[in-house]
């Protein structure tokens, strides 16, 4: 079978089917289009049929054949399958190129900080961080691993735990100097709270509120302070000393055990019903690229 010989003679007369064009074709391909024609000749005389109408002017100077026509969807079928083969022989090897998916704040706050560990665990794999707060298609857009906050159920999704996390407030030393000290949490009453608008409370998100009830001081009202729609800028705002801050420990701990950032009331303890989710598609699990990322996420998500 000899028809392999002619795979970029395929692939000439493909893209000159689809531009009708051997110039358009051409710069696709990065060739001349010479080069062009003369692949496509080539494969008209080892079919001995032509494959084009061949006009001498006009826009419509290159038609396929009705012979050609009805050749290539199969043709296009067959190098779709044959990205796809390539696809497969990539991922037996931890080499190429990662994407993940997390949100922003995550990112910042906790993933990139770490990422240089995994560099150094598997230096032949290059990671693409995908940052986006809305919920991607993981096949669409080329995802081969995620982190998303949740309860643990997306469609089409592998979950397993990564961290769950503790709700408390903090607030920058210098803040708490300035202010003076706070004993109790009713004394948060008149004091500016930052609020985090990232995720919707209806799905489970704490809020002030919450935690208020939690340490028994209700009273406290929550309807004024800022209001930021990002976790990593809600701590940001903390640590400038515009308040105090409602945060998510997996956000805060390096703020935290960096001193940047102080927590108030530790001996009140809210613990958040949602979590921390390693996700990926159920058929890309034993790719090695992605075995390695997310035995090294779990490694580093153990407390120590």
């Amino acid at each position: 079978m000899k028809a392999p010989v002619f795979l970029n003679a395929l692939r000439a007369f493909e893209a000159s089917a689809r531009h009708q064009s051997f110039s358009s074709a051409a710069a696709e391909l990065n060739v001349t289009p010479a080069a062009v024609g003369q692949l496509v000749r080539s494969l008209e005389e080892w079919l001995d049929t032509p494959l084009f109408h061949r006009g001498a002017s006009g826009r419509a100077r290159l038609i396929p054949t009705e012979t050609a026509e009805r050749a290539l969807p199969d043709i296009r079928a067959g190098f779709d399958r044959l990205f796809l083969g390539l696809s497969r022989l990539r991922e037996a090897s931890r080499g190429g190129v990662l994407t993940v998916a997390a949100s922003p704040a995550f990112a910042a706050k906790w993933l990139l900080p770490r990422i240089e560990k995994f560099h150094a665990l598997c230096p032949e794999t290059d990671v693409r961080l995908d940052t986006n707060l809305k919920l991607v298609d993981f096949a669409a857009q080329g995802i081969d691993v995620g982190v998303r906050y949740g309860r643990g159920s997306w469609v089409g999704l592998v979950a397993e735990k990564l961290m769950d996390e503790q709700i408390y407030p903090v607030c920058s030393p210098a803040w708490l100097a300035r202010t003076g000290g706070l004993t109790t949490p009713h004394d948060l009453a008149g004091k500016a709270l930052i609020h985090d608008l990232s995720v919707d409370t209806h799905l489970g998100f704490a809020s002030w509120g919450d935690w208020l009830l939690r340490a028994g001081a209700p009273e406290v009202d929550t309807s004024r302070g800022m209001q930021v729609n990002n976790s990593a800028a809600v701590l940001q705002a903390a640590i400038d000393g515009h308040g105090v801050a409602l945060a998510r420990s997996v956000m805060a701990c390096d703020d935290v055990a960096a001193g940047r950032l102080v927590p108030l009331f530790p001996e009140v303890k809210l613990a958040a019903e949602l979590a921390y989710y390693v996700v990926y598609r159920a058929e890309c699990a034993s790719q090695p690229k992605l075995v390695a990322f997310r035995e090294w996420l779990m490694q580093e998500a153990t407390p120590r």
